[in-house]
């Protein structure tokens, strides 16, 4: 029974507490606790490797060497479908889900090439992606080469990654101390503004009595009734 009001009153003084600390104690623990968070993050994740390779389309004798860099964009759409990827499986064994994931197609406005990246935690898979991808996307299109009139050839194998392309953890660090100073500020923009010793309200003026009248004054009523 005597326990609750205990609690109710230790809690209300430590939220007065809370309530005293300055404002810019708020912004430095948010600061703090965004960039511990952000740095476990940078380090307890493993770094990504990206692989480029390059597929450039060329046009056969019988086709107009312009046609070539709208197929380029064609077949830029092309190597990420399933069809492509599905090859790319039986000879890589890595699972088609993990290629739609993981491998992107990129095309140029004024060259015709194709440049295929794949990613991964290990350099070495991520260059075989890449190039098993170039690969799969060259047979694909040229088994309608006679169609086309233009064929896909590898013009540059990705190689193995030195660098990893992910964030570093001193990066992750830094996002994360600047996301949390940003919310502890919008926080104290958000809470409602404690009153200041200026802001009490001003007491009301005493009110002046109206003034007395002849006949209430008690010395001239007399003067009146003895005349």
């Amino acid at each position: 029974m005597t326990d609750t009001p205990t609690r109710q009153r230790r809690l209300s003084l430590a939220m007065a507490r809370v309530t005293k600390l300055p404002s810019w104690s708020l912004l430095a623990a948010g600061t703090l606790v965004g960039g511990l968070a952000g740095g476990a993050y940078g380090m307890l994740t493993p770094p990504t490797y990206t692989a480029t390779s390059y597929v450039v389309a060329v046009a056969t004798e019988k086709s107009d060497p312009s046609s070539a860099l709208g197929f380029a964009q064609a077949y830029g759409r092309v190597a990420t479908q399933l069809t492509v990827l599905a090859d790319v499986q039986v000879t890589t064994g890595v699972p088609v889900r993990t290629l739609q994931r993981n491998v992107q197609a990129a095309t140029s406005p004024d060259a015709p090439m194709v440049a295929v990246s794949a990613t991964s935690s290990r350099p070495a898979l991520a260059s075989e992606m890449a190039n098993a991808v170039s690969r799969a996307l060259a047979r694909q299109a040229n088994t309608a080469k006679k169609s086309t009139h233009v064929q896909l050839v590898q013009f540059a194998k990705a190689g193995n990654p030195i660098e990893p392309t992910s964030a570093s953890s001193a990066v992750t660090t830094l996002v994360g101390a600047s996301a949390g100073g940003l919310l502890c500020g919008l926080a104290l923009l958000a809470r409602p503004r404690r009153p200041r010793q200026d802001d009490d309200p001003v007491p009301a003026a005493a009110s002046v009595p109206a003034p007395a009248t002849a006949a209430d004054v008690p010395g001239k009523q007399g003067k009146r009734g003895k005349r």
